[in-house]
């Protein structure tokens, strides 16, 4: 089973009221089906079901005495599954074949004509730093611009030159010396 098919085992466990209540339950004391389901006001078919789901997903085991099988919360198992799979790492890699510039390149398509220019710079926020976001990448890293040069690079874009400075610097995509000092790209690209 890969990572992300028992990450979706882990969260179809959990993805019902009535197991939550089980699980509840269990964290307390073990409990036999006809227990559970007589404080649930379930059927014992319908308990056994949610049992059999939480045991595919190893959060339950049962023990059988004398006639009955005793259903236990496997504790230090659901405490290990939701430390590694709910790590942020894990998290982060389920999203691993996203296209996370996908927004981006859209926003950017919508905005720029056939010539390179901005129709307009976009008044929305998370528009307008996707295409700073684009137009950063006409600077290179580490090399200092002195406004002019920042303008005949932005100019290319839009006339409003002065806007689309202040923006990337507000946006901390690029920063600059106080006075109207040297311009440079700041390599850490900011988030949507």
């Amino acid at each position: 089973m890969t990572e992300n098919e028992e990450l979706l085992a882990f969260f179809k466990a959990f993805a019902d009221a009535n197991r939550l209540k089980i699980v509840g339950l269990l964290a307390r004391q073990p409990y036999t089906v006809e227990q559970l389901a007589a404080m649930l006001n379930l059927g014992a078919s319908t308990v056994s079901h949610h049992l059999s789901k939480l045991s595919e997903a190893g959060l339950v085991t049962a023990t059988a005495q004398s006639y009955y099988n005793y259903y236990r919360l496997e504790t230090g198992r659901v405490e290990e599954m939701a430390r590694r799979l709910l790590s942020t790492e894990s998290l982060t890699a389920v999203a691993g074949d996203v296209d996370a510039s996908a927004f981006d390149r859209k926003v950017v398509g919508d905005y720029l004509l056939p010539d390179g220019t901005l129709k307009t710079i976009p008044s929305q926020r998370k528009k307008l730093l996707a295409v700073l976001r684009y137009i950063v990448q006409d600077f290179k890293p580490g090399k200092r611009y002195s406004e002019k040069e920042v303008n005949e690079i932005l100019g290319r874009y839009h006339e409003d030159t002065a806007s689309l400075r202040r923006e990337l610097v507000g946006s901390k995509l690029m920063s600059r010396e106080g006075g109207g000092g040297d311009y440079w790209r700041i390599d850490e690209i900011a988030e949507a």
